[in-house]
C-alpha cells in the first residue's frame, strides 16, 4: 500500500526504507510492544531449554502469553520456529508465570490465560505456501507485515483474519500425563450471549450490526472475558456481557476522547483494573444508548486504524 504526503495542495508519495537488520525492528516493536499490540513486553531473545531463542516474549492484557517471531524477508521457518517456541513454553507454564511475575508485579491484572496462548509472525511479506499453511492449521497464528517508509514511519498491518478455527484433532502431548489437550481454546459469541437477557441480546446484534458496517476489515474476535473488534490486529472496542446491560472498552488514551453525552468512566481517574483495552467504558442499558456508544466507538476505530 503506498502512502502519500500532502504539501500545499501537492501530493508527493513517501518512500519506502528498508531495515538494515531484522534486529532493527525487532527493536521497534519492542520498545512500543504496548503501542503497536497492546501487548506488554516481557523479554528479548528468550532462551528455552532445547537452545532456541524466543525473539520477543510477552503477555497480552487478557492474560494470553504471547510469542513474536520476526524475519526481515520471507522466510519457510518463521511459522514453525513460533509453533515450535509455543510447544515448549507450553511446557514451561511456570517458567513464564514467575517471568510475568517479575517484570510486571503491578500492571496485569488477570491471571495466565493459558486457554488462548498468542503467536505473532512479523515479516515483511509472506509467500502463499505461508498464507496456506496458516489457514489450515487448527490453531491460530496471526501473521503481520511491517513497511518502513521515511521520514521514520512504520506501517504495520494483520494478512490473515483472526477467524474461528476448529481443532480438527489434538495435537499437543503433555509428556507428564497420558491424554492430549488442545492448543487453544475457541471461544464464540454464542457463549456470552446466553448470560444476557433477552433485551441485551438485540441491544447487541444491533451494535453488532454497526460496527462491522464501518469497515469490511474488521475482525470479530470472542476472548474468554469479552468479544473483540480489531482492526490491523489492533482491539478498537471490546463488548463485556452481562445480563442486563453491555459494557464497551474503548481503546483510547485518557484525554483522547471526545464524549460530548459525558457517559464513559476513565479508569485513570483515579486508576482501576477493568476488563477490555484502553482507558474509557461506556454502558449500554437501553436501545437509545447504542448511537450515542457508537459514536464513540468510531472515535476509537479512526484512533487504531
Amino acid at each position: 500500500m503506498s502512502l502519500f504526503k500532502i504539501e500545499n495542495s501537492q501530493i508527493q508519495k513517501i518512500k519506502s526504507a528498508k531495515a538494515d537488520r531484522e534486529k532493527d525492528i525487532q527493536k521497534v516493536f519492542e520498545q512500543n510492544l504496548e503501542t503497536i499490540l497492546s501487548v506488554y513486553f516481557l523479554e528479548t531473545e528468550y532462551s528455552t531449554s532445547f537452545g532456541g531463542r524466543i525473539d520477543s516474549l510477552g503477555v497480552d492484557k487478557d492474560g494470553s502469553p504471547v510469542i513474536i517471531e520476526y524475519k526481515k524477508t520471507q522466510s519457510e521457518s518463521i511459522i514453525n520456529q513460533g509453533l515450535s517456541y509455543l510447544k515448549w513454553l507450553l511446557d514451561h507454564k511456570d517458567s513464564f508465570e514467575k517471568l510475568v511475575s517479575e517484570k510486571l508485579p503491578k500492571a496485569l491484572e488477570c491471571p495466565i490465560n493459558w486457554d488462548t496462548p498468542r503467536v505473532i509472525c512479523v515479516a515483511e511479506s509472506y509467500n502463499k505456501f505461508d498464507l496456506d499453511t496458516v489457514d489450515i492449521l487448527p490453531i491460530k497464528i496471526e501473521l503481520l507485515t511491517y513497511t518502513l517508509y521515511e521520514d521514520n514511519i512504520l506501517q504495520v498491518e494483520a494478512q490473515n483474519q483472526e477467524r474461528v478455527k476448529v481443532s480438527t484433532s489434538e495435537i499437543i502431548k503433555n509428556g507428564k500425563k497420558d491424554k492430549e489437550e488442545q492448543l487453544q481454546k475457541n471461544y464464540t459469541v454464542e457463549e456470552h450471549l446466553e448470560k444476557c437477557s433477552k433485551d441485551v441480546k438485540e441491544l447487541f446484534l444491533t451494535l453488532k450490526e454497526k460496527i462491522t458496517s464501518i469497515d469490511e476489515n474488521i475482525n470479530e474476535v470472542p476472548k474468554k472475558l469479552y468479544v473483540a473488534y480489531k482492526i490491523n490486529g489492533t482491539n478498537f472496542a471490546d463488548v463485556i456481557f452481562y445480563p442486563r446491560e453491555l459494557r464497551v472498552s474503548l481503546n483510547v488514551k485518557s484525554g483522547d476522547l471526545n464524549d460530548p453525552n459525558n457517559i464513559t468512566t476513565d479508569f485513570t481517574k483515579p486508576k482501576k483494573g477493568h476488563w477490555g483495552n484502553g482507558d474509557y467504558e461506556a454502558k449500554i442499558l437501553r436501545k437509545e444508548d447504542v448511537d450515542k456508544v457508537f459514536d464513540l466507538i468510531k472515535q476509537s476505530y479512526d484512533y487504531n486504524k
